[in-house]
């Protein structure tokens, strides 16, 4: 599948994006499909820093557990994510200083399992829900922060 890529600009400094992102207890507050966090590590999030979250896609429940890869505050975190059948995924949180405050450029690239079996049934299914989610997702986030 090919990688989704948003961007939106945010009325709020990296720092403060920054902790609402990396925080998994306020996922629901602005990720569109996130359902629930099944478990979480303890303590703050950093290089090995593991949780299990349920969502949803088109009504179907699915587990991901991820583990942040990369980690540099308040700039860049990503995440490799395992699920179900072997799926895999990345998410990539890239945070610029912007004269708006920040810009979040966000990347999600899901691999299916079956090879190119997989990505066309995965295309067939899916069709552009990735990328409106994405889309609502940040605006979600741009809202919570222009609401102070």
């Amino acid at each position: 599948m090919t990688a989704v890529r948003a961007s939106i600009d945010l009325p709020a400094p990296p720092e403060d994006v920054w902790d609402l992102i990396m925080d998994p207890h306020q996922m629901e507050r602005w990720v569109t499909i996130h359902r629930e966090l099944l478990w979480v590590d303890e303590g703050a999030p950093g290089p090995g820093f593991e949780m299990s979250q349920r969502f949803s896609i088109r009504g179907a429940p699915v587990t991901v557990t991820w583990v942040i890869d990369e980690f540099d505050p308040p700039r860049r975190a990503t995440w490799n994510g395992v699920g179900p059948a072997g799926a895999t995924a990345f998410i990539e949180y890239r945070l610029e200083e912007s004269p708006l405050g920040t810009t979040f450029h966000y990347t999600n690239d899901f691999r299916p399992p079956m090879g190119i079996l997989g990505r066309v049934a995965s295309r067939a299914l899916m069709g552009g829900v990735p990328e409106r989610e994405a889309e609502a997702s940040l605006h979600a986030l741009r809202t919570l922060f222009a609401s102070g």
